[in-house]
């Protein structure tokens, strides 16, 4: 079996993924120009057909046991993995993530080679192959989708009303054409007085807060640093023909146990369990919060339920209307998210003084956007641009020889340090993982 026949998996672990590692416009480029085989599954749900795929030069089948090198998106399921194959898919392992230990125990008894797009990075551990600008996208489509749909029920008249969900439309620039439609609304008629100021909380700076930020440069916005928020509330000048937009960073966030020390990023990072949250102060003055920030259990929490129950005990109508939480860690940065939604039952509110959840907009509380792969709600436009990333490391996996020895394995370092297992075992730099196979 030639090594140049590769797969593409059809995705199936939910209705709402379809996305695709690769597309018929780069199949086709690789085809043409590297000479490679590919053979497509036929998928129902898939933004792109499979005659698309056969225009391109593909074959479309549903038999892959012929290739050796397959493609997919999210995690396989057991039934799927066959002997000596090299699969390259968003595995979430690398935490030991326990649902995933079976799927990673099978690659392993296989004798399979796994590539996680998790771990490919630069000299500077830079992701290079992901979804996040196109999670900070869909996301805040979603996040403004909601405030409309809550301000409709307190009766406030808004411009966001006829903002859909990111899934609706048909692409992104329908979306972008709708928001700016609401955009055209705050500066000829402006905000509603109950609205104003009106601010949209950031937190992060990195793809998937970019993704968030482009988002609203179809609406009239002013950028001011959290510092400045006391002062609009304050002065009472704030204009009603604007949004004010503020990007939280690590150092507003979050500042050091002890009053004798300074923040320092590194320190941070380095040493969480010397810093405490500060968020909460800033928590009063927003309208809608966007989480974009990576979370895990060293580092301290954005909002905490007991910090929301004593905003809504010490405030009669509290600002915060909406969480769009795109991190959507579970009891993470955002306490309150409690649970994850998917894109057909995309909210609950979370009312803080009882801890109870309620799905859709209406209760005391927040609505919370928790919907935990939002870019399969913009699968072409995330589709395209995760292909024409991957595309240039396929002829390179492709022609690799996998009988060779791991140390010898000719691989761009790139792609080399993202295989998790090569021909049954762990590599060096995820030994680690044993312990959770267990």
């Amino acid at each position: 079996m030639s090594k140049t026949h590769i797969g593409i998996r059809r995705e199936d672990k939910n209705e709402w993924e379809r996305r695709a590692p690769l597309t018929p416009h780069d199949v086709s480029a690789l085809i043409k120009n590297e000479g490679l085989t590919f053979v497509v599954q036929p998928s129902p749900i898939r933004v792109f057909k499979e005659n698309e795929y056969v225009e391109a030069g593909a074959h479309a089948q549903e038999d892959l046991s012929k290739c050796g090198l397959i493609f997919a998106i999210k995690e396989l399921p057991l039934h799927f993995i066959m002997p000596n194959k090299t699969y390259v898919f968003f595995s979430h392992t690398i935490k030991g993530q326990e649902h995933n230990m079976p799927m990673l125990k099978k690659i392993m008894e296989a004798g399979s080679t796994l590539i996680d797009y998790e771990r490919v990075v630069d000299e500077h551990n830079r992701r290079l192959i992901f979804f996040g600008e196109h999670a900070g996208l869909a996301g805040m489509i979603d996040t403004l989708w909601v405030f409309g749909q809550r301000l409709e029920l307190e009766k406030i008249k808004n411009p966001f009303g006829g903002i859909l969900q990111a899934y609706r439309y048909d692409d992104l620039d329908a979306a972008e054409e709708s928001i700016s439609n609401a955009g055209e609304i705050i500066e000829t008629k402006g905000l509603d007085p109950l609205l104003v100021p009106l601010v949209i909380g950031i937190t992060g700076y990195g793809n998937v807060s970019r993704g968030a930020q482009k988002i609203l440069t179809y609406l009239p916005t002013t950028e001011i640093l959290p510092s400045e928020l006391p002062e609009i509330f304050e002065k009472k000048r704030a204009s009603k023909k604007t949004i004010y937009k503020v990007v939280f960073h690590e150092e507003h966030t979050v500042e050091p146990v002890s009053e004798l020390s300074k923040f320092e990023l590194h320190d941070f990072y380095n040493y969480p369990e010397k810093y405490k949250s500060k968020f909460f102060n800033y928590v009063p003055y927003i309208s809608i919060l966007v989480n974009c920030i990576y979370w895990d259990k060293r580092y301290p929490r954005l909002l905490s339920k007991d910090e929301l129950k004593q905003l809504f005990e010490t405030q009669k109508k509290p600002r915060l209307r909406v969480v769009g939480d795109i991190s959507c860690d579970v009891e993470g940065g955002i306490e309150f998210t409690v649970k994850v939604t998917n894109p057909a039952e995309p909210v609950f509110v979370y009312d803080p003084m009882t801890g109870k959840v309620t799905e859709g907009f209406a209760g005391r509380g927040p609505v919370v956007l928790a919907v935990d792969n939002l870019p399969c709600e913009l699968p072409k436009e995330s589709s395209n641009d995760f292909s024409h990333v991957l595309k240039r490391f396929v002829p390179s996996i492709a022609m690799a020889d996998f009988a060779a020895e791991f140390e010898k394995l000719e691989l761009p370092p790139e792609i080399k340090k993202a295989v998790i297992v090569y021909r049954g075992k762990l590599t060096p730099d995820y030994e680690y993982l044993s312990k959770f196979l267990k």
